[in-house]
């Protein structure tokens, strides 16, 4: 069965395993707002807990936007959880009222357990936009200011932690310069941005990257519709599609560049912001993402059930044999 609730939309969402335990948090938003496309501005974060990435126990709403006035009083948006330093960490994305939502900022919270509580470090900002590196908002340049969807990698790499995030670039054509955006911390708490890993050239954005190891290659998952493809992209894709697809690199910070093709995209957009993760019923990969347009052209608003993956010569493709219709 699909990830589906009756009275909310549920779409972005990031994983974490425990033991034999599979735990999705994901963006939810009541069915009751009507249009679907208001859903990222009555948006707060749900957890549901599986042990095959199929039967799902839904656990309710865990994290909301700040009672206000606060730079996350808005939105929470996507992020990623880890454990490390003997807690439970969430990085998310937020936006405040006071700035109609058009800049982004990334937040931090901890917990003792996976259920939580969760409770803000301080006042839960753990990153604002460094313009030396990163394009702030103004008319004209891009909808908003890109500055979300935090990843962190679990681990030190050199002494330091490593989150990787949605942003773009300062210079370049429009639909050229998004960018997987890098910032560093020693302690989890104090963080400083650095260059992009990847410095783009394709797209005008990468949404909700996901950075992991296979074989001895990194992969970078992220998402983007075909407006926001670069023209040389749309031409050598037939004009392109919308979903999802992966950067891979040998180290993770870089240098990255795109696969060949596209992993999972469609035109309209079928399933979106896809998270390559391990199927405990196969043994194998899979994709999960959010199911977007239906056979009606409307929004679906569930998470997938996994969908099998063939992985040779250090590439991912979807098992056409295996795969769901």
């Amino acid at each position: 069965m699909t990830l589906k609730l009756d009275d909310k939309y549920i779409w972005d969402f990031w994983h974490y395993a425990e033991g034999d335990a599979q735990h999705l948090f994901m963006l939810q938003a009541d069915r009751a707002i009507g249009d679907p496309d208001l859903r990222h501005w009555n948006v707060s974060i749900g957890h549901a807990v599986s042990r095959d990435l199929r039967n799902w126990d839904y656990r309710g709403t865990v994290f909301q936007p700040s009672a206000g006035p606060a730079w996350d009083d808005f939105t929470t948006w996507t992020g990623s959880v880890i454990h490390a330093e003997g807690r439970y960490h969430l990085f998310y994305t937020g936006t405040c009222r006071a700035e109609n939502g058009l800049r982004q900022r990334i937040g931090h919270a901890t917990a003792d357990t996976i259920d939580g509580p969760w409770t803000r470090v301080g006042d839960g900002l753990a990153l604002d936009l460094d313009e030396r590196f990163y394009e702030e908002h103004a008319e004209g340049r891009w909808h908003d200011r890109a500055l979300r969807d935090p990843w962190m990698l679990p681990e030190r790499i050199d002494g330091m932690y490593h989150m990787f995030f949605t942003a773009r670039r300062n210079d370049g054509p429009k639909y050229e310069r998004g960018v997987i955006g890098h910032a560093v911390s020693p302690d989890l708490v104090h963080w400083e941005a650095t260059a992009p890993v990847y410095e783009g050239g394709h797209y005008g954005q990468l949404e909700v990257p996901q950075v992991f190891a296979r074989d001895g290659q990194w992969f970078c998952t992220f998402c983007n519709v075909r407006d926001h493809w670069s023209e040389a992209q749309r031409a050598a894709l037939d004009g392109g599609v919308s979903g999802t697809h992966y950067l891979v690199a040998d180290h993770p910070l870089g240098p990255w560049r795109p696969a060949e093709g596209f992993l999972d995209g469609d035109v309209p957009c079928r399933r979106y912001a896809g998270k390559i993760l391990h199927d405990p019923v196969t043994g194998r990969d899979c994709l999960m993402a959010f199911l977007d347009a239906g056979p009606d052209g409307r929004f679906v608003g569930q998470i997938s059930d996994p969908i099998p993956l063939r992985f040779e010569d250090g590439r991912y493709r979807l098992d056409e044999v295996l795969a769901p219709e």
